[in-house]
């Protein structure tokens, strides 16, 4: 069982960031970073938003870390955690301009990107950009076809309802043969999108026997991903017991990958902890 963190700091959600997270910056994540990768977890995290309209932060949170920009440098720090992008939207996003500047963050990484891509749900936000919204699934699947055709591929070629391209170089482009693409989204239909199109998927905000309900209904290719949130923040150090049963009932609802949140009164704390779950991983 692989375990990879939900990463602290980029994301302050209202209630459930701890509070040294606030004045954290660059520094403590970098150090965190660098611990996750020396006890040998899986991967971090860092998700995408623009804009957060104001009573829409007051729930949701208003800072979000730009994941470029936060894996470029985390990837310097680093050498062998995966990056993933939990999620980047794709209604965003020309697919080439995905391809360039994630393919360049694969290859300044050493291959190490997970594209974690989801069809965005922040009707301001997509206002905001200019882009559309009633048909952002349907442009969302053929963004993903247009990823998969393109992803690693200098000379990248498409052709679809709202994409189409030929005839240019992208360069650098991602050094990996197939990127990681891991889906996100809590429905059947993303689920479904999931197997159709990605790599694995990374629900959110469902119960573990939901999960395993959902994926009863389809038939999951070879390799395929399923990667699983902690929800409430785990105790490694102050509650294994209860932190090992958690990560125990998520691989039985069929997880791939496990997703951990981690409790934490500070960074030094965080890192104590982070050492704890790479020893509970070994006793899984």
């Amino acid at each position: 069982m692989r375990i990879g963190i939900v990463s602290p700091i980029v994301v302050q959600y209202p209630g459930v960031a701890a509070p040294w997270e606030a004045a954290a910056g660059i520094r403590e994540l970098a150090e965190i970073a660098s611990v996750a990768d020396e006890v040998g977890l899986h991967h971090l995290t860092c998700s995408e938003h623009v804009a957060v309209p104001v009573p829409v932060a007051a729930e949701r949170g208003g800072t979000y870390w730009d994941p470029l920009a936060t894996f470029g440098y985390l990837a310097a720090v680093t050498t062998r955690i995966r990056l993933v992008t939990q999620v980047l939207v794709l209604g965003y996003h020309h697919p080439l301009e995905i391809a360039k500047r994630y393919g360049t963050l694969d290859t300044v990484s050493g291959g190490r990107l997970v594209l974690g891509v989801g069809v965005g749900t922040l009707r301001e936000e997509f206002a905001l950009l200019g882009a559309p919204f009633e048909d952002r699934g349907a442009r969302a699947d053929e963004a993903l076809r247009a990823l998969r055709a393109s992803l690693g591929v200098t000379e990248p070629a498409f052709e679809g309802e709202h994409y189409r391209y030929r005839d240019l170089v992208v360069s650098p482009c991602a050094v990996q043969p197939r990127v990681p693409l891991w889906i996100g989204g809590r429905t059947p239909r993303s689920l479904r999108r999931a197997v159709a199109l990605g790599d694995g998927w990374a629900p959110f905000g469902l119960r573990p026997e939901q999960v395993a309900e959902l994926l009863g209904r389809v038939d999951r290719p070879e390799g395929f991903e399923v990667v699983l949130g902690t929800g409430r923040p785990l105790d490694p150090l102050g509650d294994p017991d209860r932190s090992l049963a958690t990560l125990r009932r998520l691989a039985d609802a069929g997880a791939t990958v496990l997703a951990a949140s981690i409790g934490a009164r500070s960074c030094d704390h965080y890192c104590d902890q982070l050492q704890a779950l790479a020893r509970l991983r070994e006793a899984m």
